[in-house]
């Protein structure tokens, strides 16, 4: 009996055994294996950086200008980005050569809005790369900041999307320095006689029909634009003038001499390019021609003392800019003051700026707030909230604040004036509304 229930048992036992060696097989499992696997999130690709084209002129007769303009630029993005960028994404900076040539300008510019399909474009240098330029940009509806371009003539065509970020038109400037003149210098010192010399130019020209009167005529208008003449205002005549080539001119000695001939009192010489400052004042320099003032359209740039030596002394310049000059702008939503600007400025290239860099810093400055203020880098936009700021809601750079007139001229914008004296561009005019004003040395010293 009990063999018997032994070999029950016994089968029952190995009949367990061979149904589990049948069935599935159950594998130890850890408690982490237990919990789903966690999901990774692909990070979002990094956002596409906002793109400004700009074709300056890097090499070429305008080269002084434009590389200097190339590093205001430079410069104002690189502080964007340092800042975290333009709305969440960084800021490149696009340029290209365009070797003074105005063909090249705008097969550049006509590249950056169609191929490289940049959001923004920043102006170059010159009237005469500019007027071209922003026929492209203006058919392309994309705003058109412009740094250096004031003939008149750009601004009479009825264009909606340009803006200019300097003082006023060129036809304006010489209103200034005889202005100035007027009011600083004696009465029985004042010049009773002016020579007006310069390059047949866009901005050369516009200066001298605003000297000497004049009308400006535009393709397409009937009605010319009626200049007077700030030098007959001011009881001064103009008692020599001559204008040359736009490129290779080289006889300078004669031109000096029919100046030194024709002896007028005030000198006022006109050009796009410090390059040709340097060669007229070296040929009055050869003939020993020793007006009493000279004013010059361009030579605030260390190239230009370095150029022209000690005849450097009681030269006068206009000028959109100066060190002395602390307008407090804003960069990024902060306050950003022109001697911020210098400070990041030395930084960067070891060297102090003049305004050829701090007028296309200026207005990338304007353009970021403008691209801040909507939200977007749309070409209407933008140009809808540049065209609606005032005197109570402008622009907000280092040379100042701005708002604009329908033509996109500055409003209520003077000129500054200032004086190389012993060796440094001293600010002189207007006096009384900045510290550091010098007074204005009359009549210049001998060369």
């Amino acid at each position: 009996m009990k063999r018997s229930l032994l070999f029950v048992v016994s089968g029952l036992i190995i009949l367990s055994m061979l149904l589990a060696a049948c069935g599935p097989q159950a594998t130890p499992v850890s408690p982490a294996e237990t919990e789903a696997p966690p999901t990774e999130t692909a990070a979002p690709p990094p956002a596409e950086p906002i793109k400004i084209g700009s074709s300056l002129p890097i090499t070429g007769g305008f080269a002084i200008n434009g590389q200097k303009h190339r590093d205001g630029y430079q410069l104002c993005v690189d502080l964007i980005n340092e800042k975290g960028g333009l709305l969440g994404r960084g800021v490149e900076l696009i340029t290209s050569d365009n070797q003074s040539d105005a063909d090249t300008a705008i097969a550049q510019t006509e590249r950056m809005i169609n191929v490289d399909k940049v959001d923004l474009i920043f102006g170059t240098f010159s009237s005469a790369l500019t007027f071209p330029m922003t026929s492209i940009t203006e058919q392309a509806k994309m705003v058109h900041p412009i740094p250096a371009g004031a003939a008149l003539r750009i601004y009479s065509r009825g264009y909606k999307y340009i803006f200019y970020f300097q003082q006023n038109a060129a036809e304006y400037v010489g209103a200034t320095p005889v202005e100035m003149i007027t009011n600083l210098v004696s009465p029985d010192e004042q010049p009773k006689t002016a020579a007006v010399v310069h390059a047949d130019d866009f901005f050369a020209n516009a200066i001298a029909t605003g000297l000497m009167g004049g009308e400006v005529t535009v393709q397409g208008l009937d009605n010319p634009v009626e200049i007077s003449s700030a030098l007959d205002a001011a009881g001064i005549e103009v008692v020599f003038s001559q204008q040359w080539p736009e490129s290779g001119f080289s006889d300078w000695i004669n031109l000096a001499n029919s100046l030194k001939a024709a002896n007028a009192d005030l000198v006022m010489g006109l050009t796009a390019s410090p390059d040709e400052t340097i060669q007229l004042v070296r040929a009055m320099q050869t003939v020993g021609y020793q007006p009493k003032g000279v004013y010059l359209s361009q030579g605030t740039q260390e190239e230009f003392k370095e150029g022209v030596g000690d005849a450097v002394n009681g030269i006068m310049i206009h000028s959109a800019w100066h060190p002395n000059v602390d307008f407090v702008g804003e960069l990024s939503g902060e306050p950003f003051s022109n001697s911020d600007f210098i400070a990041a400025f030395q930084a960067k290239f070891n060297r102090m700026p003049d305004e050829d860099e701090a007028i296309p810093f200026s207005l990338c400055m304007g353009m970021e707030q403008a691209v801040r203020g909507v939200g977007s880098t749309g070409n209407d936009a933008i140009r809808e909230w540049l065209a609606s700021r005032s005197a109570d809601s402008p622009v907000r750079t280092i040379l100042g604040e701005y708002y604009w007139d329908e033509r996109g001229l500055p409003i209520n914008r003077p000129f500054l004036m200032t004086q190389w004296q012993d060796g440094e561009l001293k600010f002189v005019y207007p006096v009384g509304q900045f510290p550091g004003t010098s007074d204005l040395l009359w009549p210049k010293p001998e060369w």
